[in-house]
């Protein structure tokens, strides 16, 4: 019997995949545990496992294609294989419909009823038509009819790029209708609270000039990792009432610290320290003595975490990813060291796996390297607070009544006012100064 190869839900934000590479080709026989594909997700790339055993007899999603959860990917045990590649055992059968009844008329003679009436049988041609999922989405959202495209992928398969060559080839409407106008008008309206409708538009006979189609741009599809963001902080900022904080510290005294020990672990070949990991550190000990900061709105109450879970804002390719050092209360400044260099080096090439976003309680993104002097963060829900470190700068500073040569670094702190009041929040950046301009404490 057929097995269909459906796309996991490989994240607890994934809504569609890509998949990157099949590790087998049709013909091959699978059996539970191998690795069939790999997919990438919102967040990462993962591995898909077979889950049955059996004989792959057909590929319904090329490489580099998307499909959303609980799209059939491929086929195990069809009963054929064509050297396409497909199994007919994956076509519906034909769907047998009675002949509609005809009236007599002068020129339309009344039917024999010497003779019982055989059935027609009608083929479901659209759901017959060889085309990637993807293909077919885009042409449901172009309004494009497949049976008039002939495909150019394995097979004969119509793929995503012939729905949008016969897009291309299709006139081009430049005057949306009242209806459309007045349904784009009362969403927005809607979200404002305020209905307004557009005017209906005068009816010109003569025809508009197509519009001029602009080849100096480039447009890029987004991927789905950019797309998850888009939706997470869109929502954030849209229902998080934020507050900012910014704060200077002195930020010798921890470059002078780092260096001192960096100094040290060169000659023995240890572990070289970047100065985001002692501010990492230095948040840990601040989240430890302020723990209200360590907290998530949950609708009727305040969640208040145990244990701190460092969100480390690391940029990839296509995005930004948020991977957590967990119960980093318990960890020294090595282990947490260590863990983001793994984590940053397995985010760049998609490496991480879905629970090591999990478990989240304050976000750090930190620019310094780039240069940014201080900026303000968007709250990565259901945390209460993101801190936003900026670069040490070289800067003249006022001492003891003189101006004098100063390392100065901002710290930038969004919060979430339903959980965190400024007063909270002003305690929590004064703590993590200290510790930034004494960093000796946190060792000891």
């Amino acid at each position: 019997m057929p097995v269909n190869i459906d796309m996991p839900k490989l994240s607890d934000t994934m809504t569609e995949g890509i998949l990157l590479k099949w590790h087998k080709k049709v013909g091959d026989t699978i059996e539970i545990g191998d690795i069939l594909a790999e997919i990438e997700t919102d967040k990462a790339t993962m591995e898909m496992e077979a889950f049955d055993d059996g004989l792959l007899t057909d590929i319904l999603v090329q490489e580099g294609e998307k499909a959303t959860i609980g799209s059939v990917l491929a086929i195990l045990n069809g009963n054929t294989i064509t050297a396409s590649g497909n199994s007919s055992s994956a076509l519906p059968p034909p769907v047998a419909i009675p002949t509609p009844a005809v009236i007599p008329t002068a020129a339309t003679p009344g039917p024999d009823t010497s003779a019982t009436p055989i059935p027609a049988t009608v083929t479901d041609t659209s759901s017959r038509i060889k085309a990637s999922p993807l293909a077919r989405k885009l042409a449901d959202e172009l309004n494009i009819d497949l049976t008039n495209i002939i495909g150019t992928g394995p097979g004969s398969r119509i793929v995503a790029e012939d729905v949008e060559a016969a897009a291309a080839k299709k006139p081009i409407s430049v005057t949306p209708s009242f209806e459309a106008a007045a349904a784009a008008a009362l969403t927005a309206s809607i979200k404002a609270r305020t209905i307004v409708f557009p005017a209906q538009p005068t009816l010109d006979p003569s025809p508009s000039p197509l519009p001029t189609i602009n080849e100096d741009v480039e447009t890029i599809p987004l991927s789905s990792l950019r797309k998850i963001i888009a939706t997470r902080l869109s929502t954030s900022k849209q229902s998080i009432p934020h507050f900012y904080l910014h704060l200077e510290a002195d930020a010798a005294p921890i470059t002078d610290l780092r260096k001192l020990i960096n100094d040290q672990t060169a000659q023995t070949h240890g572990n070289k320290y970047s100065l985001n990991d002692f501010i990492l550190l230095a948040v840990v000990h601040a989240t430890t003595a302020v723990p209200a900061i360590n907290s998530s709105f949950a609708g009727d109450s305040i969640v208040r975490f145990k244990n701190i879970g460092l969100a480390i804002a690391i940029a990839v390719e296509d995005g930004l990813v948020t991977p957590v050092v967990k119960k980093a209360q318990t960890k020294s400044l090595l282990t947490i060291s260590r863990e983001v260099k793994d984590l940053a080096n397995r985010a760049k090439d998609r490496k991480l796996k879905p629970d090591e976003f999990d478990g989240g309680t304050i976000t750090i993104s930190n620019l310094g390297a780039w240069g940014i002097e201080s900026f303000d963060a968007i709250i990565n829900p259901p945390q209460a607070a993101i801190l936003s470190i900026g670069a040490a700068l070289e800067k003249p500073v006022v001492k003891d009544g003189q101006i004098v040569p100063g390392l100065r670094m901002n710290l930038g702190m969004s919060c979430d006012h339903r959980v965190v009041d400024g007063a909270i929040a002003a305690k929590f950046l004064a703590e993590l100064k200290r510790l930034i301009e004494h960093p000796a404490v946190m060792l000891l």
